[in-house]
């Protein structure tokens, strides 16, 4: 399999990053564009020189910006280094650890000016984001939704299969863990190899650096609750809990542990990178892992498609531990987005007002659509009711990571609009439109939708409101550092949970590993970190009312 080059011009691009130097280049018209840097604490792709769409934004704004994407290094590294050599990009990943470091601008002392950027969200969702100062150093890129979008696609976490084992089983219902394992044990026997002689992974599971979570936090999804993140709420008492040692996270590892040693679960699935992780499910061989769908799919989806014909694609299932238990694997899309981390400006950024610019001119629906749907009549379609949509050959180019490279410039963690832009007919990405992504989606998954009388991932896991003004509990424990009592506890559980979990699923002996493990997390003293979640959840509750 030819694997698509990530980092191609990354040290170009790097070399670009120091203080105050800026590119300057002529657009097609003979006016100057001027090109800042951004690095992002993710792996992401590199575009083409001349990028089509990148151009045209330019042209349209006056801007450029060269993307620097994490490789070679975990994103606390990376960040670290930054604030170590003292000189930073114009645009970076913001977070706490940034602003503590004296690195970030405030960007609320600018946003008068710009607004698309000052009118992005309300005035109560900026203020969640200020900071002991009361200013504002970040922007967060994902989750403000316009509107409310199609419920068509699941982005989150899931329990994902492909469609050929459902098919060969005769599209059954699955509803618990176990017989989710069970039909992937039953068709591995039957099924060892894939048409091409290479030899099936039952179950892999993603544990590498952050990512971890596909590993940690199925637990609360399990017993019905939401994703959020760090802790599950129950509604009836209001309080916070624990899912790392509820009876279901005990009986799921246990699974695991049983599961490993009948050679269903990967044994590299803790050793494995990311991007080894990645090449595994493009290469078709993966029946099923858990994960979240933004964080395969892009990369993986047009080596899967070209196995359609083989039932290779994934489809979510509503798992949860047994029977009866309503899933919230789904929940609708609405200005849920993390406090925690966004897009800032950095200190060394000599034109702060032409950076706030920029992301203001992103923010315009005439960018929106070059961004996301790309150049009318080439790469999407208007009918004549001015609804968008795309053809067969359209919708194969898009997926064609080359074509990607050369033609579209999503600017993906630079701030996007979701939901449905200003004409009310279509939304800001052709993922979310509700006839397109039919229509798009690959032969099989098309067939096993139907088999389920569904027409969306949504559809196979059911839809929920947000469950409560609190939601999600991540966005405040993304915030905690070791500077606190509950921050310094939640940094040592996780990295109790980094170390043991593997063991206690490889383990010969899972209940002296399980209490080993329990000895070592009870040490972390959780009660702290969860203490401070239970007095979060008030305030949030309290805020909403008032």
């Amino acid at each position: 399999m030819k694997k698509r080059s990530v980092w191609k011009g990354i040290l170009s691009a790097a070399l670009l990053a120091c203080a105050g130097i800026y590119i300057w280049t002529q657009g097609a018209s003979g006016e100057q564009i001027k090109e800042f840097t951004a690095f992002f604490d993710v792996p992401g792709n590199t575009l083409d020189t001349k990028n089509k769409i990148r151009d045209r934004i330019a042209e349209l704004t006056g801007y450029r910006c060269q993307e620097i994407w994490l490789v070679g290094q975990t994103a606390d590294e990376a960040i670290a280094s930054y604030i170590a050599n003292g000189e930073y990009p114009d645009f970076i990943s913001g977070d706490v650890t940034l602003y503590e470091a004296g690195a970030l601008i405030p960007i609320d002392e600018y946003w008068e000016a710009y607004p698309n950027i000052r009118t992005y969200m309300s005035d109560e969702a900026w203020n969640r984001l200020r900071q002991e100062d009361g200013h504002i150093y970040w922007i967060p890129q994902f989750g403000i939704v316009r509107d409310q979008a199609p419920e068509v696609l699941h982005e989150g976490e899931a329990f994902w299969i492909q469609t050929r084992v459902l098919k060969w089983a005769g599209y059954p219902k699955i509803s618990t863990v176990e017989q989710y394992f069970a039909l992937l044990e039953d068709y591995m026997t039957a099924n060892p190899c894939m048409e091409s002689g290479e030899g099936n992974i039952a179950f892999t599971i993603l544990c590498d650096d952050w990512r971890y979570f596909c590993l940690e936090n199925p637990p609360q999804f399990l017993d019905g609750y939401p994703n959020d993140g760090s802790c599950i709420v129950d509604t009836e008492t209001m309080t916070v809990k624990d899912y790392n040692i509820t009876a279901t996270a005990k009986q799921y590892f246990e699974i695991l542990n049983r599961e490993y040693h009948n050679g269903l679960v990967d044994p590299e699935s803790f050793t494995q990178s990311y991007d080894e992780y990645l090449e595994k499910l493009a290469s078709g061989r993966v029946l099923g892992m858990v994960d979240q769908w933004w964080q395969f799919s892009y990369d993986v989806g047009d080596f899967l498609e070209r196995l359609s014909g083989q039932g290779c694609n994934y489809v979510p299932l509503p798992v949860t531990i047994r029977e009866g238990i309503e899933n919230q694997w789904h929940v609708k899309r609405g200005d849920d987005f993390s406090v925690a981390e966004g897009i800032a400006i950095t200190r060394d950024c000599s034109d702060v007002e032409g950076a706030m610019q920029f992301m203001n001119d992103l923010l315009s629906e005439e960018v929106m659509k070059l961004r996301f749907w790309g150049i009318e009549g080439e790469d999407y379609n208007v009918d004549e009711n001015g609804v968008f949509y795309r053809t067969e050959e359209q919708r194969a180019k898009a997926r064609d990571g080359e074509y990607q490279a050369s033609q579209f410039c999503y600017y993906s963690y630079f701030p996007r609009l979701e939901g449905m832009s200003g004409d009310g007919l279509n939304t800001f990405q052709p993922e979310y439109q509700k006839g397109e992504f039919f229509a798009g989606l690959p032969e099989d998954v098309r067939e096993c939708l139907e088999a389920y009388g569904c027409k969306s991932y949504v559809d196979m896991l059911g839809s929920n409101d947000k469950p409560g003004p609190w939601y999600p509990m991540y966005s405040h424990s993304d915030m905690l550092t070791r500077q606190t009592e509950a921050g310094r506890a939640w940094k040592e559980m996780n990295a109790v949970k980094h170390r043991y979990l593997p063991q206690v699923i490889m383990t010969e002996d899972f209940e002296k590993m399980w209490e080993q493990y329990m000895t070592e997390y009870r040490a972390c003293l959780p009660e702290l970190f969860f203490e401070e979640m239970q007095r979060e959840l008030e305030r949030r509750i309290k805020t909403a009312e008032d």
